[in-house]
């Protein structure tokens, strides 16, 4: 097909604060032959897009595409015979128009060229908007909960930001596996979130002594497993409310990265400490099936359920409103701008 020779896409010419963030126009993206590329309907906002616009990830160069999750239909296939050949993107059923969902940096625009191993087919049972606000946070929760520590009946768990859009996700999928999940978060609204998503005990963290209580929920014990999206203010609690040979997983920089410590700090409980990527864990053709196929069953059964917390308009003030909004600790819920019908 022929495509069109510019398209629409929000990129930064530099880093720095939300005020580089700008909607404009790039040629249309290299298509290479083992790509799929989609039309772009949804894209989700994610803490990572923040990273690559202040710098914290280093960009490729400049301008850049940002955002790494979009949800739209496939307008062209891979013309590489080795993959159409393959038998794993055969199992994957994808078709001209077929509705996806992908996992590929530079997806903030109107047209995405992406790897085919990036790309999951939407099923029947899951809209566009649903699969867009679960994709990047659903595959992340359960690779982290089967890969970087695999929760069990029985655990507690503590999760940070537990009522934003990954902590919803973690809580709702730690209960279904029999855990007792233990939340923070900053309102009594956030926190009526988080227990209504199936978290047992929802710390205040502004009003209370978050090691205090939950060391008192756990009778000095300390917790299995924690899941940590905050990073630098929470880390140096983090090593005191683990349980010996507990397990943190860091899961994001909310607050800026961990800085760095020794090693044998460690010793003093044999903690296993992980800083995991979820594309590490989606990196193989096998991987990105299971993967997918778990997160869309779990979607179509109700187990795992999103909630939108607003959707934003494909202009440069939009995604500049939603970027603020995402990290200034007051949403709930997923973030998505909406690029075409």
């Amino acid at each position: 097909m022929s495509y069109p020779s510019t398209i629409q896409a929000i990129a930064i010419s530099k880093t720095g604060g939300p005020e580089v963030i700008e909607k404009r126009e790039i040629p249309f993206p290299k298509v290479a032959p083992d790509h799929l590329v989609v039309k772009v309907q949804y894209f989700g906002i994610n803490f990572i897009d923040t990273y690559y616009r202040e710098g914290i990830y280093p960009a490729s160069g400049f301008p850049f595409v940002i955002g790494k999750e979009a949800s739209g239909v496939v307008v062209a296939l891979p013309t590489d015979e080795s993959v159409l050949n393959d038998p794993d993107y055969k199992k994957c059923g994808y078709k001209q128009g077929s509705r996806v969902a992908l996992d590929y940096l530079g997806s903030h625009a109107e047209y995405v060229s992406a790897p085919w191993k990036t790309v999951y087919v939407i099923p029947e049972s899951v809209s566009s908007l649903t699969a867009v606000s679960a994709l990047v946070q659903g595959l992340t929760a359960i690779s982290f909960m089967e890969e970087a520590y695999n929760v069990q009946k029985g655990d507690i768990i503590l999760i940070h930001t537990v009522a934003g859009g990954l902590g919803l996700l973690m809580t709702q999928l730690a209960k279904s596996r029999g855990a007792i999940v233990i939340g923070t978060t900053s309102t009594p609204e956030k926190a009526s979130l988080a227990k209504a998503n199936g978290a047992d005990h929802v710390i205040l963290y502004k009003n209370e002594d978050t090691v205090a209580r939950v060391l008192e929920l756990t009778n000095g014990e300390g917790v299995h497993a924690i899941f940590d999206g905050v990073g630098k203010d929470t880390f140096e609690s983090d090593l005191i409310m683990i349980k010996r040979k507990g397990t943190i997983v860091s899961v994001g920089n909310a607050s800026g990265p961990v800085p760095p410590f020794p090693p044998i700090r460690l010793q003093k409980k044999n903690v296993k400490l992980l800083r995991p990527t979820m594309n590490n864990y989606t990196y193989t053709s096998a991987e990105v099936l299971y993967y997918g196929n778990a997160l869309f069953s779990l979607l179509a059964d109700g187990t795992l359920k999103t909630r939108i917390f607003k959707e934003y308009p494909f202009t440069t003030e939009g995604v500049r409103e939603a970027q603020i909004d995402l990290t200034s600790g007051k949403t709930t819920g997923k973030l998505v701008v909406k690029v075409s019908d």
